[in-house]
């Protein structure tokens, strides 16, 4: 469903951001981002003098490499085109992201090492998307392989699955967990089902003993 018909308006300005996942020869995935932001009309620059409509005020990228546990092992920024000629000489300041675990709390950290002064605002914007990028790009491929090994998933052990609660559509209440892991949802049906067999025995209402 397309957005609401909007009132008249002219175009000013397009953010681009583009994400992509490669799994490479030895084993490792890169994961890359670019931005670019643009004007739709020309506008003068102190340090480059007339930027012309379509021509990137912001051309970043940034490439994270990343082991199967989502241990950033590389990590690489450039910056091609921005609005202050000292704005890339903070690109090597990334390199502090190896060693982190894409998992909980990594937002955190990063903001930790790179926020403010210590960064670029654009390019720690950008690891946002190519950490989601990430997961989108090793999770898919890694269950299968463990599948196709035959190992147990980790919800299959007995551990909760990560996906829960972690947005509207996987709550723990809500149908898409009662259907993927019943043994982990809460809703009102979960607490149904538990005051019908109080002691987990799976025999209430079976009209047995």
């Amino acid at each position: 469903m397309p957005l609401s018909p909007p009132a008249p308006r002219r175009p000013l300005h397009t953010r681009r951001i583009e994400c992509r996942g490669y799994r490479r020869d030895d084993g490792l995935w890169d994961i890359e981002g670019h931005l670019t932001d643009t004007k739709d009309y020309a506008f003068s620059n102190a340090h480059r003098g007339t930027i012309e409509p379509g021509e990137p005020l912001h051309d970043m990228a940034l490439r994270l490499t990343v082991d199967d546990d989502l241990t950033i092992v590389a990590a690489e920024a450039v910056t091609d085109a921005a609005p202050f000629g000292v704005c890339d000489a903070i690109a090597p300041a990334f390199a502090r992201l190896e060693g982190l675990a894409i998992r909980p709390g990594f937002n955190r950290k990063v903001k930790a090492l790179l926020g403010g002064v210590r960064g670029c605002t654009h390019l720690v914007d950008l690891i946002g998307p190519v950490a989601t990028t990430a997961f989108q790009t090793l999770y898919p491929i890694l269950q299968r392989e463990r599948e196709a090994r035959g190992e147990a998933s980790a919800d299959r052990q007995g551990r909760k699955p990560g996906l829960i609660d972690s947005c509207h559509a996987f709550a723990a209440d809500g149908a898409i967990v009662r259907q993927r892991w019943p043994e982990w949802y809460t809703g009102a049906a979960a607490a149904s089902d538990a005051a019908a067999d109080p002691d987990g025995t799976g025999t209430a209402g079976t009209g047995g003993g």
